[in-house]
Parts: structure tokens; sequence; C-alpha cells
């Protein structure tokens, strides 16, 4: 990924507490990446709405575009 457009997964998951517990739970961070983009694209697939305080704790954290 390019350095000047850093997410706030890549802040977590480049979180040293975040790692040890993923490497305690044996997941690595290319499968939850992979994951979440499949459920993504499911969701877009379907044009499915989330609820509203999904919404909203997406776009409070600066999860959503």
């Amino acid at each position: 990924m390019n350095e000047s457009r850093k997410t706030k997964l890549d802040e977590l998951l480049g979180d040293p507490m975040v790692q040890l517990v993923m490497e305690r739970d044996r997941v690595r961070p290319e499968d939850l990446r992979r994951m979440l983009e499949r459920d993504r694209r499911r969701l877009t697939e379907k044009q499915m709405i989330p609820p509203a305080h999904v919404i909203a704790a997406c776009q409070a954290g600066g999860f959503c575009p």
C-alpha cells in the first residue's frame, strides 16, 4: 500500500498490541484484509445498507469514505 494513503486498518494492524493478539490467535493481516474485502464486496453487490448506528460509528471513526 502507498504510504501516503494509510488507512485506519493500516494503523490498527500496525499497533504492537494488536499484532501480539493476532499472532496469539494465529490471524495473519493479509487473511484479515482478504476477509474484510470479501465482505465489503458482498455488501456492495447486495446493495445492502447497514444499520444507522453502524454508519454513524463508521463515519465517527473515520473508516468510511
